[in-house]
């Protein structure tokens, strides 16, 4: 194929004059232009020096390296833009409960676990989903008491906002758990006034404090396991929401021993010791390119599925409920004033309408005549919003940070909790676009799978894999191929300033690509799922699958 004189121009302008490797024979999607390609060249730096034809790049480069694409798909590498990495490593070694449709099989799963663990070592999982089970209301300790009844037990709810614990964990917790109180944030679920063994948001701190914490050397190896799967699924780039100091310094370890096979894009945990961090010694860059600091995830109401996020009004399945503000709004706004002092990042989980309105009130008071300015505020989830209140996210030049998959996994239950005319700015991507806000695309791994596939299905059909419902879930909200992928590159790399350097595939910026066995965009729909990553590129080296040479 043939690229415009001025393409030409413009890549040789912007590069250097010496290409180490070729890719040939792909099938390339640039989101940039030309918008497609049969080659790509980069330097020994890793950055893209020319994207044209085979011959065209053969010709110019006749002492590079070529590398047979063998007509794979080409795209920018997809950039996970809500993730937790340790979360995933560690969810990797403890028993998975995800996909569970029943106590009995929640018990199946951890009595198979447990046989490979030590006496008396907490047994700890994640993925338990009670909107699976036939009864869909929260689990109690009880449940657990017979098959554990000495072992301490420590479960975790598919989202990370509440967890289920066995009558040893909850010995072990040093206040008393009955009565009428609340911790501030949280919510003890109670029957007849004592603790059943599940906690809501703030009230896990209750069991965390007591378990048992990962070491370093534990970390590194959850750290490894989580890469290898995110390498596996074709992402060269995570959003990792919500990393303490010590857990940042596992990474930056990593970083400076060249283990860091993909580019994390951190933020600080809240205000904590990271935040301090950044606020004494700057914004953080690791020189090797792959690893950055510059945001911190704040929390502002729980979740949906565990009826803690923050409605303006009842819960449409429980009366009298509202849902949960994690953080008090005055300590909200004192976090957020001290981040902008700093000049970092402002990211915030909100998923209710009462939530996702106390963030844009809140970013609008701190950042005053500066919400018109450049400092790309997100908004995490993003998941009920009044209908109303979606302008003010393109007013105040915030970034709406959502993950596809969500929509799919809550859509049997979330009618019931929100009640129809809510439905109309639930998981509303289309209204977002429409409305004029940058979308940055995600999965929340572990909470779901780790697949931008299954996220690019899930946005442009809004259907489980068996195709239900046939026409989509609120199908008016759907996005386009090109927009659904552009979030998961574009909108990716606009959300952490890194547009200069990644997102398309685009002379000067870095040979980053994620390589699929079919064309997406020459397939329907429904076959998304079922197309495979092949080769995943960081910075223009192999790290995972692997590339014959061309002839």
């Amino acid at each position: 194929m043939r690229r415009s004189t001025l393409a030409i121009l413009l890549s040789l302008a912007c590069s250097p004059a010496l290409a180490t490797t070729l890719l040939l024979n792909a099938r390339v999607h640039t989101l940039a232009r030309p918008a497609q390609a049969q080659a790509v060249a980069w330097d020994e730096s890793g950055r893209i020096v020319a994207v044209g034809s085979n011959s065209e790049l053969r010709q110019r480069y006749p002492q590079a390296k070529a590398l047979d694409a063998a007509g794979a798909t080409v795209l920018p590498g997809l950039i996970d833009a809500h993730g937790h990495v340790l979360g995933l490593g560690l969810s990797l070694l403890n028993a998975d409960l995800r996909g569970t449709r029943s106590k009995d099989d929640v018990l199946q799963r951890l009595r198979l676990h447990a046989a490979s663990l030590p006496p008396g070592a907490w047994l700890v999982g994640r993925g338990w989903d009670q909107n699976d089970w036939p009864q869909k209301t929260f689990p109690s300790a009880a449940d657990l008491d017979a098959a554990f009844p000495d072992r301490p037990v420590y479960l975790r709810r598919v989202d990370g906002h509440a967890a289920w614990a066995n009558s040893a964990a909850l010995r072990l917790v040093s206040r008393d758990l009955a009565g009428d109180w609340q911790p501030d944030g949280g919510r003890i679920e109670r029957r007849d006034g004592k603790a059943t063994g599940v906690f809501v948001d703030a009230a896990m701190d209750l069991v965390d404090t007591v378990m048992p914490q990962p070491d370093a050397a534990l970390k590194r190896r959850a750290y490894k396991l989580a890469f290898e799967r995110l390498l596996a699924a074709g992402l060269t780039g995570v959003h990792d929401a919500g990393v303490s100091a010590d857990d940042f310094a596992v990474l930056r370890q990593l970083a400076d021993a060249g283990e860091l096979p993909l580019r994390i894009y951190a933020m600080a945990d809240a205000d904590g010791a990271a935040l301090d961090a950044l606020c004494r010694d700057g914004l953080y860059a690791h020189a090797g390119g792959r690893l950055q600091m510059r945001a911190v995830k704040l929390y502002i109401d729980g979740a949906l599925g565990s009826r803690g996020a923050a409605l303006k009004a009842d819960y449409s399945d429980d009366a009298g409920n509202r849902g949960i503000l994690v953080t008090a709004p005055e300590e909200f706004r004192r976090i957020v004033a001290k981040a902008r002092t700093c000049g970092v990042q402002v990211a915030t989980h909100a998923i209710g309408d009462r939530g996702n309105r106390v963030v844009l009130d809140t970013y609008a008071d701190v950042l005053g005549e500066a919400a018109a300015g450049n400092h790309r505020w997100r908004i995490e989830h993003a998941q009920i919003v009044d209908v109303a209140d979606i302008a003010d996210f393109a007013k105040f030049k915030l970034i709406a940070s959502m993950q596809p998959t969500h929509a799919t996994s809550d859509m049997p239950w979330a009618e019931a909790r929100l009640g129809r005319s809510r439905l109309a700015g639930a998981y509303a991507w289309r209204r977002f676009v429409d409305a004029g806000v940058p979308l940055a695309l995600g999965s929340d791994f572990p909470v779901e799978q780790v697949s931008p596939l299954l996220g690019l299905y899930a946005s442009v059909t809004r259907q489980d894999l068996s195709g239900k419902p046939a026409k989509g879930w609120l199908p008016q909200q759907r996005l386009s191929l090109i927009e659904a992928t552009r979030g998961f590159s574009a909108g990716a790399a606009f959300a952490q300033f890194g547009e200069d350097d990644l997102g398309s595939v685009s002379p000067g910026k870095f040979a980053d690509f994620t390589l699929l066995q079919k064309d997406l965009f020459l397939m329907p729909a429904r076959e998304i799922p079922s197309d495979g990553v092949s080769v995943t590129i960081v910075s223009g080296q192999v790290v995972y699958g692997r590339l014959s040479e061309a002839q």
